[in-house]
């Protein structure tokens, strides 16, 4: 194989990543083989590490190097309340807005009968375990408000009923929408407006 094919592979490989096209990334490779040494080989090196130490923490399922992520550990943070997010994207969407100090649950998706999905695949009897271990006083269900979303929402406020205040996320998240592609604006209204379940 030669160089051509490897830069048309890499190309290939870069226009399957979300965001980007085939003209993206075309652009992006050339600007990473024109900047080689300043970017090329340390995204390659740091591409690598990742790839060798990235994991799920075991507490709340986000992508860390280490067992317990760098939330989690944080002492700091507000220990009464716990946020549940459908996938890790929708946690980094919730911090990026800065709007949320507590603790984080990523379920890894929504309930699906079709595709198999049930509870223990999303770890929701972990859940209970851990919302009746740490006491939280209230968990927030801050998931897509699509049909499967709010499917899992009503059956998650089943499980935990009775042991701390249920809220979900209100005004602002549009149905259908999915929390990664809202803007920090959304976010926070809709944060700030939640609502009671039950």
């Amino acid at each position: 194989m030669n160089t051509t094919d490897d830069i048309s592979a890499l190309i290939e490989l870069m226009a399957k990543l979300p965001g980007l096209g085939p003209v993206s990334a075309r652009r992006v490779v050339l600007h990473l083989i024109r900047n080689r040494s300043q970017k090329l080989q340390v995204l390659s090196d740091l591409m690598q590490r990742v790839a060798a130490t990235a994991r799920a923490c075991i507490n709340c399922g986000n992508i860390c190097t280490s067992e317990i992520c760098d939330i989690c550990s944080d002492e700091r943070r507000d220990t009464g309340s716990l946020c549940v997010v459908e996938d890790i994207a929708d946690l980094w969407a919730m911090e990026r807005s800065q709007v949320f100090k507590g603790r984080y649950y990523v379920l890894g998706g929504t309930l699906s009968a079709l595709d198999s999905i049930g509870p223990e695949t999303l770890r929701i009897p972990y859940l209970v375990e851990r919302v009746k271990s740490e006491k939280f006083d209230e968990v927030i269900l801050a998931l897509n408000a699509t049909i499967d979303g709010q499917t899992t929402a009503h059956y998650i406020a089943d499980q935990l009923d009775g042991l701390c205040q249920l809220t979900s996320l209100a005004i602002g998240v549009p149905i259908g929408g999915e929390l990664d592609y809202l803007d920090d604006g959304t976010i926070s209204t809709a944060m700030y407006a939640r609502r009671a379940l039950q």
